[in-house]
């Protein structure tokens, strides 16, 4: 991907992956604590125990995301998100590329990415997640996500205060120093999305972002092989 295609954490107009253009508006989702430096990334209802895992300086770091308006009257009668990015530093970006799997960069035009089944994504602690998710994982879209009760994950999206409706900053059921989840929709739904990561220009981790392909150039290729482990399971539910 070049910079120039990449529009996160960009207000204002954009290239839409449809052929128009669409405006672009940036909405703070508030801090993600990231204490032991494993950031992960899942779509949470299905693979919230099995997410992409990207290395980053452990600390608490703001999240955003970056929202389309892609109706064709430009009246904001549809919107989409285009983009989940965790904050690492405010410096200036100058590249992007995609985040490296356990054995490095993927292949050249390839990238490590997010499965989305349940039509979203998060970022968290992928550390955290044993701790303070409580139970076995086929536990807990009963007993957590759609629980059908006020507080549920499902309901807590569905919400339009305190963050926008079709976002979440959750606490984890068991957390004990503020472990959370960081959820937003995906865009268009389901598919298969990449997780890419953001540099100054001297090199230093600017940001970890899922593109969620609306807007800019939809890449091309095949996900890489390497990532099929870590994000290949289906629970047969949709959001």
């Amino acid at each position: 991907m070049q910079l120039s295609d990449f529009f996160a954490l960009t207000s204002g107009p954009a290239p839409l992956v449809t052929g128009s253009r669409g405006e672009l508006s940036v909405h703070d989702l508030g801090t993600l604590r990231v204490p032991s430096g494993s950031l992960g990334a899942a779509d949470p209802f299905v693979a919230l125990d099995m997410p992409i895992t990207v290395p980053i300086p452990p600390g608490d770091y703001r999240v955003s995301v970056t929202i389309a308006d892609v109706s064709t009257e430009q009246d904001g009668s549809h919107l989409r998100e285009a983009y989940l990015s965790l904050i690492v530093s405010d410096a200036v970006t100058a590249s992007v590329e995609p985040v490296p799997g356990p054995d490095g960069p993927p292949e050249h035009g390839s990238f490590f990415g997010v499965a989305v089944d349940a039509g979203t994504v998060a970022f968290f602690d992928a550390a955290a997640v044993e701790s303070s998710m409580p139970g076995e994982a086929d536990d807990w879209y009963d007993e957590v996500f759609d629980t059908g009760e006020p507080g549920s994950w499902f309901d807590t999206m569905d919400s339009e205060t305190p963050l926008r409706a079709g976002t979440a900053n959750i606490e984890m059921p068991l957390a004990r120093a503020g472990e959370n989840v960081i959820l937003a929709h995906s865009g268009w739904g389901d598919g298969f999305y990449p997780v890419v990561q953001t540099r100054d220009a001297d090199g230093r981790l600017t940001g970890v972002h899922i593109d969620l392909q609306v807007v800019g150039s939809a890449p091309d290729p095949e996900p890489s092989s390497p990532q099929t482990s870590w994000v290949s399971r289906v629970k047969g539910f949709l959001r």
